[in-house]
């Protein structure tokens, strides 16, 4: 069952599409672009429609989602960590 999907291999991040999400569970992702398959193991509990890290990023990152720059991360971040407001925030101010 794909449980997050990635646009594309050069996003940063994933979108949770399931319920029920909890920190060491490996889930399984789908890379749309390239119609591959990708496993992670998550750090966190994540909630659906919420991102994960499916790369390492360091303080001061850009995020891509969608091909698209969508923020800077304000802390390091390992693959398989929840993205949200806590540690990632927009470029506008």
């Amino acid at each position: 069952m794909i449980q997050f999907i990635v646009h594309d291999e050069n996003d940063s991040v994933g979108v949770v599409t399931v319920e029920g999400l909890k920190a060491n569970d490996t889930i399984k992702g789908w890379i749309m672009d390239q119609d591959k398959l990708l496993d992670i193991k998550i750090n966190q509990d994540i909630p659906i429609g919420h991102k994960l890290a499916i790369k390492e990023l360091n303080e001061g990152s850009t995020v891509i989602k969608y091909g698209t720059d969508i923020g800077r991360t304000i802390s390091n971040i390992l693959a398989g960590d929840h993205l949200h407001v806590h540690n990632v925030k927009t470029k506008r101010w």
